[in-house]
């Protein structure tokens, strides 16, 4: 009967210890699920914030300066209506790098050299066809003798080129010509039928002036005076551009206000023809 409570108080401490064991495995599990819930809050994607509005870029004050310059500029009066670089207005490339002398040596030298022909020709009385028969006459003795007596003098005899035209070359050529004198001739009847007043005294001017360059000179001589304009005047109106344009403003703004009154006074008086060609 002793015994009974010593096994009772006995198996109380292992109860106990089966219950706090319980009780702790309950208290980790909460924690673990607890920290897990956490960790799944944590790793849940939150909802990012609106992007703020992207701030409004003003031009600066240099750049308006430039801007409102440019459109000045473009707004400046150009002679005959030009809104290109004189370059360009002369057809860029090669030629107009030769007139604008880009390249002294290059434009000296095509310079010199319609100088030299016109000299030729036209002081010391050379003709064309004699000088073209004298040329091909020396040449073609020199390089015959050569190719002969190669052999005897040990040197390679001189190499001369092939020379072929091109068939496209020819072809555009002619297209363009086609077109240049279809569209002059398209001109003409134009002036012709009288329904451009201005353009048909522009016309009887300009062909006026060739005459009289003509009773003065020989055609040779005009040629080069046109190609010692070329190699002048371009290259010192676009050293002196915005000097020229200012005078040619003046002038043309005069020029009109006189043609105004003739206009009046004249022009409007002539009879002119049908505004269309009737069809039949």
């Amino acid at each position: 009967m002793a015994e009974q409570p010593h096994a009772e108080g006995g198996a109380s401490p292992k109860h106990e210890t089966l219950m706090e064991k319980l009780a702790d495995k309950l208290h980790v599990g909460g924690k673990d699920s607890s920290s897990s819930s956490d960790s799944d809050n944590d790793e849940r994607p939150r909802p990012s914030a609106p992007p703020a509005p992207a701030a409004e870029v003003k031009p600066s004050f240099s750049d308006s300066a430039a801007t409102a310059a440019a459109e000045a500029k473009a707004k400046v009066f150009r002679l005959f209506g030009r809104e290109q670089p004189i370059h360009k207005a002369l057809g860029g490339g090669k030629p107009a790098d030769v007139f604008l002398w880009r390249n002294r040596n290059i434009s000296a030298g095509v310079l010199g050299g319609a100088t030299a022909i016109w000299i030729l020709f036209e002081l010391l009385g050379y003709h064309l066809l004699t000088f073209v028969c004298h040329g091909l006459i020396f040449s073609l003795g020199v390089l015959f003798l050569w190719s002969n007596a190669s052999s005897f003098i040990n040197k390679s005899p001189p190499q001369v080129p092939e020379v072929i035209i091109p068939e496209d070359l020819v072809v555009n050529i002619a297209l363009s010509t086609r077109y240049e004198i279809n569209r002059a001739f398209a001109n003409l009847r134009q002036i012709a039928l009288g329904r451009d007043i201005k353009k048909f005294l522009m016309v009887i001017a300009g062909l006026w002036l060739l005459s009289v360059l003509g009773s003065c000179c020989n055609f040779l001589t005009l040629v080069y005076i046109v190609f010692v304009v070329l190699h002048t005047v371009p290259v010192l109106y676009e050293k002196y551009e915005d000097q020229i344009d200012s005078y040619g403003e003046k002038g043309w703004v005069e020029i009109k206000k006189q043609y105004a009154v003739f206009d009046e006074k004249v022009l409007s008086k002539v009879p002119r023809g049908p505004a269309k060609d009737k069809k039949h």
